[in-house]
């Protein structure tokens, strides 16, 4: 454990605030939210490429749009069928 961890836990402070990690919500697959997220790199109806702390993430699915985009948050709506690393 590194003393970001060390520190989140000592503070209760929530991972992907102390950590700089992307929170990532799906409620089924008609909606995704991401927190923390660092460039929209790519979007189309069917993919969505997305950097991270974390590594590249890659969202697939139809009919998708970007129903919310601020500087912290992205809010996605549409069919998702896949979420890949």
């Amino acid at each position: 454990m590194n003393v970001k961890e060390r520190l989140a836990g000592a503070f209760s402070l929530p991972k992907e605030i102390a950590l700089d990690m992307p929170l990532i919500v799906a409620t089924g697959r008609g909606e995704l939210n991401i927190e923390n997220y660092k460039n929209l790199l790519e979007f189309s109806e069917n993919k969505i490429r997305v950097h991270t702390a974390s590594g590249l993430l890659i969202i697939e699915g139809k009919k998708m749009c970007l129903k919310q985009i601020t500087t912290e948050n992205l809010l996605i709506t549409g069919n998702v069928s896949g979420i890949y690393w």
